[in-house]
């Protein structure tokens, strides 16, 4: 008699998870809060669809915080294995001029999802709508829409993080597993915008403008991309990859302090001698032989005084390692992804919590994080993955 495997969510996670497991050995049935799968997925897709980083296995791997926690995870799922997959359900991949991987020109995010959908089918992976978890019963059997029990003799949760509660990511299943004794960590913005206090002149002029082909660093760690000015503040990718430490420098401080370097191509050095040898002012030598935007140079100007700005040595510095100060991010719910969930010192190595044997948690409602770029969904395919590949050893009648 095949075993039953309730999956609790039908968001990336989940969705890995039961394109392989073995349905000779599994009867396994999706149970999703909405009336469609993979809101979340198609939400990600809006802004351009990463669906993993052509990156080499160690720096990829090194991208995660806590940064061994997927090591394994990763090596055993890797992104050349997800493109491999994917290609096997008819989506073809490419990796783009950042790296990222995205689907072949012409095929949109519902497309992918649709090619999940099928696999799933033809794998005979039932799938059942509009159910809500609303806890355990008594007999410590889980309960749907308050009345609704489901038997399963394995049990995955896939529930997802807080960000974007329109797609049923709401993270409102925490006192769930508090009430049974399970540790859960407050979820905080991941991968979001930040707070600036801008003059009015640069809103006024600069709001919705980028910077592009910028650094930004804070402690030891540096981004390169962009970000955008907005009235709030900045955000993108070049702010996102350093969530982790903004965080910690705002829990810690109240502020975050970080180093944008508008020219990260070139040395301090050489800026210096170029801002020398121009016979041009400063204003002109900073956009065409530094190539610097009007935005950039804009900042400069209202930020330095005008000692500060026409002493060459100062300014090239500055240029280097222009300081911002941020003073708070965006709300949970505006963020594109999230960390705290199920503190991970309540799982074990094949994410079973440890104080409910045949339970397992997988996804962004674990205790990690990661910057866009197709990390995010990387990892929870990986864990899906890696799952699907433990619990169909541990239950094949031959192991």
């Amino acid at each position: 008699m095949k075993k039953k495997v309730a999956i609790i969510g039908g968001g990336t996670a989940g969705l890995f998870l039961a394109a392989f497991l073995d349905t000779k050995i599994f009867e396994v049935t999706i149970y999703e809060k909405k009336s469609t799968l993979g809101r979340k997925f198609l939400v990600a897709g809006d802004g351009g669809f990463n669906l993993t980083h052509s990156e080499e296995p160690t720096l990829l791997q090194s991208r995660y915080t806590p940064t061994v926690f997927l090591d394994d995870v990763l090596s055993m799922f890797s992104n050349t294995d997800l493109r491999l997959f994917l290609a096997s359900i008819d989506i073809p991949t490419f990796v783009g001029s950042s790296g990222r991987v995205f689907p072949e020109s012409g095929i949109k995010p519902i497309e992918v999802l649709q090619a999940m959908r099928r696999h799933l089918t033809q794998k005979g992976v039932r799938i059942a709508y509009n159910k809500t978890l609303t806890g355990w019963n008594p007999n410590k059997k889980l309960e749907f829409n308050f009345s609704e029990v489901i038997h399963a003799d394995i049990v995955v949760f896939a529930l997802g993080g807080a960000s974007w509660k329109v797609t049923g990511s709401e993270g409102d299943w925490c006192p769930l597993f508090e009430q049974n004794g399970i540790q859960t960590i407050p979820f905080q913005p991941s991968n979001c915008a930040y707070q600036v206090e801008w003059s009015t002149d640069v809103i006024q002029q600069y709001e919705g403008k980028p910077l592009k082909n910028i650094s930004i660093s804070i402690e030891d760690k540096h981004q390169k991309g962009e970000v955008v000015i907005t009235k709030f503040g900045l955000e993108g990718n070049a702010i996102y990859g350093l969530s982790p430490q903004i965080r910690k420098a705002l829990k810690q401080e109240n502020e975050a302090i970080v180093n944008i370097d508008f020219k990260p191509s070139l040395e301090s050095a050489v800026i210096l001698r170029k801002l020398k040898e121009s016979k041009d002012n400063i204003a002109t030598t900073l956009k065409k032989e530094l190539k610097l935007s009007k935005v950039v140079i804009a900042l400069l100007r209202t930020s330095l005084n005008k000692e500060e700005y026409t002493d060459l040595d100062f300014l090239s510095r500055k240029i280097k390692y222009f300081p911002v100060k941020l003073i708070g991010s965006a709300p949970v719910d505006e963020a594109i992804s999230t960390v705290g969930g199920i503190a991970l010192d309540e799982v074990n190595s094949k994410f079973e919590l440890k104080k409910f044997p045949s339970n397992y948690c997988i996804g962004e409602m674990l205790d990690w994080d990661a910057p866009t770029g197709g990390y995010l969904i990387q990892a929870c395919a990986s864990m899906g993955a890696y799952l699907s590949n433990t619990l169909n050893h541990t239950s094949s009648p031959k192991a």
